[in-house]
């Protein structure tokens, strides 16, 4: 088990001659996309979140992505999907104040990028941009109260939904008949009423999307060997580490099981078989590890 010194920081990406990615152009791209930027073609990254902040805020994230995705589909089982994945946005809203646990993470990454404003290498003119983006959406989820969960819960045809959302198959056409009837609609007035409804939690959703990214890329990748597929490493504990992601070669034949906390975590390189218990990795594994801190 190796000691985790300090992890590379978010001013290493605001060094315009250190990384030839960061630029005023990706970072306005960072703010603005709404894929999650791990999506890359020859790599397949594994994500461990180290507090219950992030480990919801990467549940939000999934659940928008896949919301987006199905409304654009012009079928009922599309539309079906989008509505099951904003009800499952909604569930998660009423367990949790999101506004103000999205406020607080804003704020802290505000103050950590400030602390970092006068060290050497740091590129005045990305940093004052990227503060900017952060105060834009902490004053937008402060001062928008109608984007709010509250809002959708006032539609009576999500109401009914979400009424027989726990019982399986409870929203066949027997069950909620003007919930048939709706899916009747043209595809575009049903996707124009989807793009509505998901347009009130735009703000939580933006807000989401800049946390998770500047998280991400706080750090960079190191390359590590996994003996016999396993490898375990502290942290430090001085260092607020909060995101933890393995990279391994988009064609691998095995996957990452990892666990851990705030003191350290482990990664277990797993082989999968067809109708069998997957089995432990017995050879050595090379990877890419970012430990994040923001």
């Amino acid at each position: 088990m190796t000691e985790l010194g300090a992890c590379p920081r978010i001013e290493i990406l605001l060094r315009k001659s250190s990384w030839d990615f960061i630029t005023v152009k990706n970072f306005q791209e960072a703010f603005d996309n709404v894929t999650n930027v791990t999506d890359v073609t020859d790599s397949t990254i594994y994500e461990l979140p180290l507090n219950e902040r992030i480990r919801t805020l990467l549940r939000l994230e999934f659940l928008f992505q896949q919301a987006r995705y199905s409304m654009r589909g012009y079928s009922v089982w599309d539309s079906r999907a989008t509505i099951s994945h904003i009800l499952d946005i909604m569930n998660i809203m009423s367990r949790i104040d999101l506004r103000s646990e999205l406020v607080k993470e804003l704020e802290r990454q505000t103050s950590a990028l400030i602390a970092i404003s006068n060290r050497p290498g740091v590129d005045p003119s990305i940093l004052e941009d990227t503060l900017n983006k952060l105060k834009t959406y902490t004053h937008n989820l402060k001062s928008a109260q109608n984007h709010s969960s509250h809002e959708l819960n006032k539609i009576e045809l999500l109401k009914l939904i979400r009424q027989r959302d726990a019982i399986p198959g409870g929203s066949c056409d027997f069950d909620i008949p003007i919930y048939h009837f709706w899916l009747k609609q043209q595809p575009e007035q049903r996707i124009e009423i989807l793009e509505s409804w998901l347009g009130q939690l735009d703000n939580y959703r933006q807000a989401i999307c800049v946390i998770l990214n500047l998280l991400r890329e706080s750090a960079i990748n190191t390359p590590i060997l996994a003996q016999q597929g396993f490898y375990q490493q502290s942290l430090d504990t001085k260092t607020p580490f909060q995101l933890i992601r393995v990279i391994v070669a988009s064609d691998a034949t095995f996957y990452a099981e990892m666990s851990g906390g705030k003191h350290r975590f482990s990664i277990r390189f797993m082989m999968p078989a067809n109708d069998e218990r997957p089995s432990p990795c017995s050879s050595d594994i090379e990877f890419q590890l970012s430990c994040c801190a923001l």
